[in-house]
């Protein structure tokens, strides 16, 4: 977004500026949020257009209206914001009841940790954010090693904080944690013929659902169906568990997918759950944080916090408990 040219005569504080105009479409509210004049935030909107070369907002009678590079700059912007305001805050001891920290985890499915993450969040660290951003491996029939290896990329880049992932085995650099483990069954409507009677046949014979994020038809179920000469016909692919979940309730198609995702969701959408009729194996969900990054106070204690969560919180109610004996 910004060069090195421009970066060393660039003020970071007009991305704030910039922020706030995006969220109140309006010089004047911006400058009072800002607690500056009108007149020295159009100043700095002059600047920052300036070093972006875009006009960036449009002024109308109600206020301004973001222009189309101002929309695409929108998630960079609060990103490098967010994590700006990571650093700074790391400067300082890390203390979770008060912190005002943002973190990102990236996971194929964290409805299964979010609601027991958020719940110990708003117990001991109240002030701190999550932002949830969904993981999908390379699609193509590869081995689990190599499917999900962008992962690592992804956390030494700092494009995400935490990974939670089916890693086999992580790099020596990365620290990695069992959270649980994960299997997959089948669901479908209740009146679908394979609901009635899930044998392998049948399993065959119905149109299937595929996840991907790339709608590559081809999954690890076609890689064990092909070992017994089988094969499936993958006729939809979504990006996404709640709209195979959404789509399987809405038409004759049947979708593996994970099996507490589906304990979750069920009955949300209607739909049922059988066994897999084939053996496929089971997965262990890792976190997964670059082991330099531990070093960092508070990632450490979001990584453990998260662990504790996955857990059912065992580990957490047992240390608050030593805590409390210690005070008493």
């Amino acid at each position: 977004m910004l060069n090195e040219i421009n970066l060393a005569r660039a003020d970071l504080n007009l991305l704030t500026l910039f922020e706030v105009i995006l969220s109140e479409r309006h010089v004047g509210r911006a400058a009072i949020r800002l607690n500056l004049t009108p007149s020295a935030v159009s100043h700095g909107l002059g600047r920052l257009r300036r070093l972006l070369n875009d006009p960036l907002f449009l002024r109308t009678p109600k206020g301004v209206v973001p222009t189309a590079r101002a929309v695409a700059l929108a998630d960079p912007v609060a990103d490098l914001l967010a994590r700006a305001r990571n650093v700074l805050a790391s400067a300082a001891p890390f203390d979770p009841a008060t912190s005002t920290r943002r973190f990102i985890i990236g996971a194929p499915d964290g409805s299964v940790i979010l609601k027991p993450l958020l719940a110990v969040l708003r117990d001991r660290a109240p002030g701190i954010d999550i932002g949830l951003r969904q993981l999908m491996p390379s699609q193509g029939g590869h081995s689990v090693e190599r499917a999900w290896a962008p992962v690592f990329a992804e956390l030494e880049a700092g494009s995400i904080d935490i990974a939670l992932a089916p890693i086999d085995r992580a790099p020596p650099r990365f620290v990695a944690r069992t959270i649980y483990d994960e299997d997959f069954v089948v669901v479908a409507q209740a009146r679908h013929p394979f609901a009635a009677r899930p044998t392998l046949q049948r399993f065959c014979q119905a149109q299937h659902l595929v996840v991907s994020t790339t709608a590559d038809p081809f999954g690890f179920v076609d890689a064990a169906l092909a070992e017994q000469g089988l094969a499936r016909r993958v006729a939809l692919t979504v990006p996404d568990f709640a709209s195979a979940l959404a789509a399987v309730a809405e038409t004759d198609l049947i979708a593996t997918v994970p099996r507490r995702f589906v304990s979750m969701h069920a009955a949300r959408f209607a739909v049922v759950s059988r066994e897999v009729p084939l053996r496929l194996r089971t997965f262990s969900i890792q976190a997964a944080v670059p082991r330099v990054a531990m070093m960092d106070a508070g990632l450490a204690w979001l990584f453990d916090t998260l662990v504790e969560a996955a857990k059912g919180g065992r580990v957490a109610k047992t240390r608050r408990l030593a805590e409390a004996r210690a005070a008493s």
